[in-house]
């Protein structure tokens, strides 16, 4: 009986050791958890910035749909939204980018310049960008093109240079396919408050390097409204993949406005 005791030890002692490694907290599926935590906490957080915008609309018995007027570059500019998607409501990085492309033309001189701007929305800041003489290609998810071609045509016709255009384009997929490098080269690529989807950071980043190339001589500006420790990180993933510099910061509202190009 001693014999099998001791026999039979070692297997009881390490499937005890077993059971405390299975009990042992998984690091890596807690980062994951703590990542899908903060995910939801962002989307909440835009849900209700988005929901505060709606109250200050007029109640509509249609459908959830907003007007706001603008008045830049010398024209009054009237902006439908909807709350049905993120994508088409006006976000204060995209004021902010608009004044100051409005009061720094000799800085960023847009006339007859190619101009792409990635997550457009409504549209406001390429309205803005059309009527400074630029032409524009406005790019959103197919669900976005619909409001932002209205917009667009509403607010330009017979006023800009050029005919704005409107294009599909997911950020990170098909990038090479859709708008070759040989083919498609801008003179600026402008976006304004598109950090805060969570999950497709990495590939918005991929965007900008299609689209902002070394060799290129593409002028990438970035405005964002810092909300999360997500757009700190973003920041700094931003600033060590480009040569960047801070052109404006509204501190008030924590808005920064970016100016970056390519790292040769």
């Amino acid at each position: 009986m001693h014999r099998m005791t001791s026999t039979c030890q070692p297997v009881l002692q390490k499937k005890k050791e077993s059971e405390t490694e299975c009990k042992r907290p998984n690091v890596k599926q807690q980062m994951e958890q703590e990542t899908r935590d903060e995910a939801v906490t962002e989307h909440r957080a835009m849900a209700g910035e988005a929901q505060d915008r709606r109250n200050v609309w007029e109640p509509s018995v249609y459908y959830a749909l907003g007007k706001e007027n603008f008045y830049f570059a010398g024209h009054d500019i009237s902006i439908r939204e909807s709350i049905d998607t993120f994508g088409a409501l006006i976000w204060p990085g995209a004021i902010a980018l608009c004044q100051f492309l409005e009061n720094n033309q000799q800085q960023v001189n847009l006339m007859d310049k190619a101009v792409l701007e990635l997550g457009a929305g409504t549209g406001l800041l390429s309205i803005v960008a059309s009527l400074l003489g630029a032409a524009v290609t406005a790019t959103d998810l197919p669900d976005i093109l619909s409001n932002l071609t209205f917009n667009l045509l509403r607010n330009t016709k017979g006023r800009s240079r050029y005919t704005p255009q409107v294009a599909r384009l997911t950020w990170g997929q098909d990038l090479e396919r859709d708008f070759p490098s040989v083919s498609y080269q801008y003179d600026y690529v402008l976006a304004a408050d598109v950090v805060y989807p969570h999950d497709c950071l990495e590939e918005l980043l991929e965007t900008f390097c299609h689209f902002c190339r070394p060799g290129s001589r593409t002028t990438l500006l970035w405005a964002n409204k810092i909300r999360f420790q997500s757009d700190l990180r973003f920041a700094e993933r931003f600033k060590s993949s480009f040569n960047t510099s801070l052109v404006t910061e509204i501190p008030q509202q924590e808005i920064r406005i970016y100016k970056a190009t390519a790292k040769e």
